[in-house]
């Protein structure tokens, strides 16, 4: 491997010109550092600053005893979604029932279209009302409201604004798919912190701020994919810790806020100088509604508001018209009801089904996905599944570093039959 250079900048453009020139290809390992600084004869530090930079860059990473790693720079993560022309029964898609989404249809005609021109309010004012009325017992006064192209756009921006390449970042793990997408597209460096029963433990999320992480996103009920939800204990425990950490950015993804069965408990400290709630529409009017409400400071507000200007990229008010009816609409109120009452007993019934078999997941969860821990072999349990009918997710796609060592398993359209039959399917393979 011809790699050339005295400095960690020469060094660094060095490999990126022999990846353009399919010298060196997504897989290779760079040599060792030690290694590498003989051969150049650099100092050591030298490489190891080219190599970090190559890792900040996204153009390599770093695999513990395995080194440094070129990436490949086409190889997305794994996405949401059901499986095209899959014969299996689909368990892993992470959708919502449609049968609960409402007509938007009807909303879309409940009121005539009133066209708006460059420069206008980029937040319906009735609409901005009720999210204020929405947030506020919630949120830290005062508190500012934005509209984003969905919940992970808001966490994008959000970040964006503060956070540059390589800057750590802690996130619960096992993660939810799209935010290990989005930092490794935003080439954020993510800190795993482990989640129980109660929610982000709060030890490890010390640790990850000890480590420097200057942004926490968090997931305060229906953690995708655990399900689990912040206990008020857990809570009161994590604002404590975030206490000390004022300068930190907090971002609090509360997706199934509508939908959830648990009440909201805040980890947000009174003394948080930069922080963001973020309340998605997609789970309650369905994904294609790219729109989430976002309560945050005032400094945060007008950072977000010239990325989302009224002269370029507000969010369309035709779909705030849609959001704002249906949201009101008493029809659509008691629709949620059933929605969460709906989705609460099929996630039981799994629960159940599975308890009965011996097979221990995490109970008392909430959301549209259960979770089944397995310390080992989860990834032989999804592939010996799908050879008897079912499809799954295993613990792969949600790891950060460490194995997540688990199954996912979409409940909202699950019926009770299926839920007897996938645990005995389960009980059959582990044992």
């Amino acid at each position: 491997m011809n790699i050339q250079g005295k400095t960690a900048s020469e060094i660094f453009e060095c490999v990126r010109s022999m990846i353009q020139a399919r010298q060196l290809r997504a897989g290779d390992s760079l040599p060792p550092v030690r290694e590498l600084a003989v051969a150049l004869g650099v100092n050591r530090n030298t490489v190891a600053s080219a190599y970090r930079r190559l890792v900040t860059s996204g153009i390599a990473f770093t695999q513990g005893r395995l080194g440094t790693i070129i990436r490949d720079p086409w190889r997305g993560g794994e996405q949401e979604g059901a499986a095209a022309e899959t014969p299996l029964v689909d368990l892993a898609d992470g959708n919502p029932n449609p049968a609960w989404l409402p007509d938007l249809g009807a909303a879309l005609g409940a009121r005539p279209y009133q066209p708006r021109l460059y420069g206008a309010p980029t937040v319906n004012p009735t609409l901005e009302s009720h999210v204020r009325r929405w947030f506020a017992p919630d949120c830290p006064t005062p508190f500012e409201v934005d509209l984003t192209h969905g919940a992970v756009d808001a966490i994008e921006r959000l970040l964006a604004l503060e956070l540059m390449a390589g800057d750590p970042v802690a996130v619960e793990t096992p993660c939810f798919l799209s935010s290990i997408n989005l930092l490794r597209n935003a080439r954020l460096r993510a800190l795993g912190v482990p989640v129980d029963g109660e929610g982000m433990q709060v030890e490890a999320l010390e640790a990850a701020l000890a480590q420097g992480a200057r942004a926490v996103i968090l997931t305060p009920r229906a953690h995708n994919p655990t399900g689990c939800s912040l206990s008020g204990k857990r809570a009161r425990a994590l604002s404590r810790v975030l206490a000390r950490h004022p300068n930190v950015l907090v971002i609090v993804d509360d997706h199934f806020s509508l939908l959830s069965k648990h009440d909201y408990h805040s980890v947000l400290p009174r003394n948080a100088g930069r922080w963001a709630l973020v309340r998605s529409f997609s789970k309650l009017l369905g994904p294609d509604i790219r729109v989430a409400a976002v309560a945050s400071d005032a400094s945060s507000a007008r950072q977000l508001r010239q990325r989302l200007a009224p002269g370029t990229n507000w969010v369309s008010h035709l779909l705030q018209d849609v959001v704002e009816a249906a949201v009101t609409d008493p029809d659509n109120i008691r629709l949620l009801e059933g929605a969460r009452a709906d989705y609460v007993r099929r996630r039981q019934a799994l629960e159940a089904a599975l308890l009965a078999e011996g097979i221990a997941c995490a109970g008392d969860g909430d959301g549209l996905n259960l979770w089944v821990p397995m310390p080992a072999g989860d990834r032989e349990a999804a592939q010996a599944l799908a050879r008897v009918g079912w499809l799954v997710r295993h613990g792969d796609a949600f790891a950060l570093g460490a194995p997540a060592g688990g199954l996912r398993i979409t409940t909202a359209r699950i019926e009770p039959e299926q839920c007897r039959r996938l645990a005995a399917d389960l009980a059959r393979i582990l044992a």
